[in-house]
Formats: structure tokens, C-alpha cells, sequence
């Protein structure tokens, strides 16, 4: 028997990097997943795919059906959507500000409304933020403002679930190696030039690996049981520890 076998998840946003990653981990060790994104997923044993998009409330509402048709309740949700664009601030324009906003903030909650009744009791959220959260990263100004409705989001949840047992966290990335790197409009070149970058400021002076960010996440999902309501950075040491280049 797996580590999760008997165990029913839903991720949000599953079908490529980090969340992939976690759909991985979860099937490799016996849980059924049904898993979420805009791209068709190959079948096999134990998952189950849907197309939906959280920036659509008709969306949302199918999941949910469709979630109560395959599982009923299920033990642990996953939410692990997002779209970064770059600018300076003085450059926003409101198409970019309303894009962030609909799929980081307006549709994870929306997206968590609909399907927090159907987790059990007990069960456990876990959300993907960002180390920008605690950064002030210039041309960053819209993306860490989502995230971090994102971490006030998965707080005020972590007390107002607190009474069907259901633990709210969230994972917050820094520089992980993933297909798009967080820009899918990024160009090959714009992505090697951010991995440069991502190794020279961070600690570590690396990458993390999607299957890092999978074991950070699993383990808020259901090995830290006495854990509500906190941000686990995944970032090594961007956020917190100064070093001397």
C-alpha cells in the first residue's frame, strides 16, 4: 500500500511543472486524483482530467459537478494556478491588472468556494503563492499583490474551516525549474536569462526542482496535522537569508 491509497485529492491546475509534479507524487503512492488545466491529459490508472478554466464561473460550477460526480468528498485540494506579467508599475495597463487579478486571486477563491464543501472533514487546502509575497521586486507590483490576496485568502480560511477540521496552508516558490518558469509568454531566451538570474540571487544558488515544491506541498496536505493558517517558503533562502555574492 501507498502512502496516500484510499485517499481522493483535486488539483488545481495539474497538467504541467509543479502541479504535475504533485499529481505525480500523489499517484505514485496509490491516491486518485482528479486534476484541473486547459490541456488534454493522457489517461491512466487513478486520474481523471478535466478542462476548466477558473477566469469562468460556468467553469467552476462543472468542476464542482463534476468533482461530486467522481469523488463525492475527497481528503485534499490543491490550488496551483497563476499567470505573471512584468512591468514597472508607472506601465500597467488595466488588461494586464484585470488578467492577473481574474485567474490569481478572483478565480482561485471562487474556485475553493465551490469546492470547500466536498472536502472532508479533516481533510487539508493547500495553495501555491510566491516568494514575492515578502520581496518588493520591482516590475512585480500586480503578480505579488494576487499572491498575496492569496496567503489573506488561504489565513482567513485556515479559521473558518477550523471547525470542520480543515487545515488552509499555503507553499510559497522561489525560483523553481519548471517548463515556462512562471512566464508563459516568455521566450527561450528570456527563460535562460531568468534561470541566470534566479542562480546568482538565490542562496542556495540554484533552482528548486518541481519535486521539492511536490514534497513541501504534500507534506502540508497531510503529514503536518497540527499546521493551519502558515505560508512554508520553498525559495532556498531568496526570502530570508542575505548572503555576499
Amino acid at each position: 500500500m501507498g502512502t496516500y491509497t484510499g485517499k481522493k485529492a483535486v488539483v488545481i491546475g495539474g497538467t504541467h511543472g509543479m502541479g504535475r509534479a504533485v499529481v505525480d507524487t500523489l499517484l505514485a503512492d496509490g491516491a486518485q486524483v482528479l486534476l484541473t488545466g486547459r490541456t488534454e491529459v493522457a489517461a491512466q490508472p487513478g486520474l481523471h482530467a478535466a478542462r476548466s478554466d477558473v477566469t469562468s464561473t460556468r467553469d467552476i460550477d462543472a468542476l464542482g459537478e463534476t468533482v461530486a460526480a467522481h469523488f463525492g468528498l475527497f481528503d485534499f485540494l490543491h490550488v496551483n494556478v497563476g499567470v505573471a506579467e512584468v512591468s514597472p508599475f508607472e506601465r500597467v495597463t488595466v488588461a494586464s491588472y484585470d488578467r492577473m487579478f481574474d485567474v490569481n486571486a478572483r478565480g482561485v477563491f471562487f474556485t475553493v468556494q465551490r469546492l470547500a464543501p466536498m472536502i472532508r472533514d479533516g481533510g487539508s487546502i493547500v495553495f501555491t503563492t510566491a516568494v514575492t509575497n515578502g520581496l518588493g521586486s520591482p516590475t512585480m507590483s500586480v503578480y505579488s499583490g494576487t499572491k498575496a490576496a492569496v496567503r489573506a485568502f488561504a489565513k482567513v480560511l485556515a479559521a473558518e474551516l477550523l471547525p470542520r477540521g480543515v487545515r488552509v496552508n499555503t507553499v510559497a516558490p522561489g525560483f523553481i525549474d519548471t517548463p515556462t518558469m512562471g512566464f508563459a509568454d516568455a521566450g527561450a531566451d528570456e527563460r535562460a536569462a531568468l534561470m541566470k538570474v534566479g542562480d546568482q540571487i538565490t542562496p542556495m544558488r540554484r533552482h528548486g526542482t518541481v519535486r521539492e515544491i511536490a514534497r513541501a506541498v504534500l507534506f502540508l496536505g497531510f503529514e503536518a496535522t497540527f499546521t493551519t493558517g502558515v505560508e512554508l517558503p520553498v525559495d532556498g533562502g531568496l526570502g530570508h537569508v542575505e548572503t555576499r555574492l
